[in-house]
């Protein structure tokens, strides 16, 4: 991550989306010099929850200012990300410092829709993508819902929106600073129309709508041809994001609703152009990820593009307003 922020703001560019891979869980008894101590302070690991009995029942706390104590049950992530909060804290005041804002993507086999040991592993990501997320001072938490499956439509709807209910509940009960976006699907089996996200996005003040536009172009059919066309998917999340338009870019081929492969933005048939044009006239705030196979290079691809755009138009400005003054005299 480190190495990984420090390019980000070498390459001129000011956002880094962290992808949570890898979850690896360890269970563990406290080492004697432990007890006493908090999650947070730890040095060895990542402690994402607290074990304890209350009686006969176990609970499961995941506050990291909690004191620990010794007949506890500690839960470790190894995520291949920090090796402790100190570590993610400090990579977050140097994002701050180099102006590279963070934010983090949860794995991409979540399944909220389901009702098995897939769907209880789906949520605690998305639970501790939020505590990492909170501890490096990131903005947002990205990610997917899952297959349909079996299910019909509406029944997935509703088992999602039961899952993030219990997610959101959790996430405000820990504080959490972090949005929690729900991001578009490219294929009509996957939940993620932009209609349902929104559906859900009306349920929870919390959740936020994330648009990736390869998806959102593919599922339908290549829509997003014009800059007209961008500018109607903004104004249909603008009440949901607030100050933020949170999205993400790469080129795209698909066939009949559905995505076939995300691919560099020169190979498929979603153009960057419009969306920069759009961009330039509307000046929302906004950030754009690249989600494309060739990083770091459709990010600066995108970024030139949008720089190229904005030249032309302060040329053009300054050339009518240099014909008027002529006028005038």
């Amino acid at each position: 991550m480190k190495d990984g922020i420090e390019d980000v703001h070498g390459l001129g560019l000011n956002a880094m989306e962290v992808q949570m891979v890898r979850v690896n869980l360890m269970s563990r008894s406290p080492d004697e010099e432990e007890v006493g101590r908090t999650p947070r302070t730890l040095e060895g690991d990542l402690v994402v929850e607290i074990h304890r009995r209350k009686g006969k029942k176990e609970v499961r706390i995941t506050n990291l200012d909690e004191k620990i104590k010794e007949d506890d049950t500690l839960i470790s992530l190894s995520s291949g990300l920090a090796h402790n909060y100190e570590e993610l804290s400090k990579l977050g005041v140097m994002g701050s410092e180099l102006d590279v804002a963070l934010s983090m993507h949860t794995p991409y086999y979540i399944d909220l829709a389901g009702e098995g040991d897939l769907t209880r592993k789906s949520m605690d990501s998305i639970r501790w993508a939020g505590m990492m997320t909170q501890e490096m001072g990131g903005n947002m938490v990205v990610t997917h819902m899952g297959l349909y499956g079996n299910l019909s439509k509406r029944e997935a709807f509703e088992n999602i929106a039961d899952r993030l209910g219990e997610i959101v509940a959790w996430w405000e009960s820990n504080k959490l600073a972090p949005r929690l976006g729900l991001e578009t699907s490219g294929r009509k089996e996957v939940f993620g129309g932009l209609d349902e996200i929104l559906e859900l996005c009306d349920r929870f003040d919390r959740l936020v709508p994330i648009v990736n536009f390869a998806h959102l172009h593919a599922r339908n059919n290549g829509m997003l041809r014009e800059p007209e066309d961008f500018a109607e998917v903004f104004d249909q999340v603008r009440s949901y994001v607030g100050d933020l338009n949170y999205t993400h870019f790469s080129g795209v081929e698909h066939e009949g609703g559905n995505e076939r492969r995300v691919t560099p933005i020169k190979k498929g048939d979603l153009r960057f152009e419009p969306l920069a044009e759009y961009l330039a006239d509307a000046n929302p705030n906004a950030v754009i990820i690249s989600s494309s196979p060739l990083l770091e290079h459709d990010a600066m691809y995108m970024k030139v593009i949008y720089e190229r755009v904005l030249t032309k138009r302060v040329s053009k400005g300054k050339k009518g307003k240099g014909i008027k003054d002529e006028d005038e005299e």
